[in-house]
């Protein structure tokens, strides 16, 4: 005999309807991680953490700078141009949500029937 699962109930919400589009990108999720750990971080130390090409990060930190996730500074140290990322106060309150999003999703996860640790 097969022991099979109902369906949740209807008014059960999807357990990735708390997920913004927006931060729950991969690279996006990880700028931000990564600003949130400091007061701002600079731009090479994104790109070459990340592997990603210069290209690939400016697109990604643009829609996070336009959702107002993130704020961009450019500035000079020493004789060298630098560019500085840092999260916003509405970065902070998207990552924090998306995160509590995800713990949601891996307690579901772990409680369903079938599941080993």
């Amino acid at each position: 005999m097969v022991n099979e699962q109902l369906d949740p109930a209807p008014n059960d919400a999807s357990p990735t309807v708390g997920l913004d589009e927006t931060v729950h990108q991969r690279v996006r999720l990880g700028i931000l991680t990564i600003a949130n750990e400091a007061r701002r971080v600079e731009f090479r130390y994104l790109q070459d953490v990340m592997e990603l090409t210069a290209g690939n990060l400016s697109q990604h930190i643009r829609v996070l700078e336009e959702a107002g996730y993130v704020k961009v500074e450019k500035g000079v140290d020493g004789r060298r141009p630098r560019t500085w990322v840092a999260i916003t106060r509405a970065g902070k309150t998207a990552l924090r949500e998306e995160i509590s999003a995800l713990k949601i999703l891996v307690e579901r996860f772990e409680g369903t029937p079938g599941h080993h640790s």
